[in-house]
């Protein structure tokens, strides 16, 4: 079953089927609603992190059903991204041979920081708002 939940005007969830398709609509509802709130300025870090983070949750999830939340205050945009599994999502050492890897070295590189909930199941991370603009 897939859900879209625009949760008020700091948020959005999104319930869907791990499949590859929807990491290219995730990066869409995502641009959408940056416009919709006025932080266009983000769209570049925030829909690459949404990608890395959800292709990770479909690839590693193990068939779980995937959740993204995006919300955001005054000051930052969270991300979350839940897979069901609880294997945390760990920093890799990638070489350059390697066509894998890097996709939580490029969301560690862009964020204010990032983290995995104590259940492993949710890795998340958070982006700064210029000026502190919502």
């Amino acid at each position: 079953m897939e859900t879209w939940d625009q949760a008020g005007e700091g948020g959005f969830e999104a319930d869907f089927p791990p499949d590859e398709c929807r990491v290219g609509q995730m990066r869409r509802i995502t641009r959408a609603q940056l416009r919709h709130w006025d932080l266009a300025m983000l769209t570049d870090a925030a829909t690459l992190v949404v990608s890395e983070l959800v292709t990770n949750a479909i690839k590693h999830g193990k068939g779980q059903p995937v959740q993204l939340r995006v919300r955001h205050s005054a000051y930052e945009l969270r991300i979350e991204v839940t897979d069901g599994t609880p294997t945390p999502a760990r920093l890799r050492s990638a070489s350059v041979a390697d066509e894998n890897g890097r996709g939580l070295l490029l969301v560690a590189a862009l964020a204010k920081e990032w983290g995995v909930s104590r259940d492993g199941k949710t890795t998340w991370c958070s982006l700064a708002i210029p000026d502190g603009r919502s």
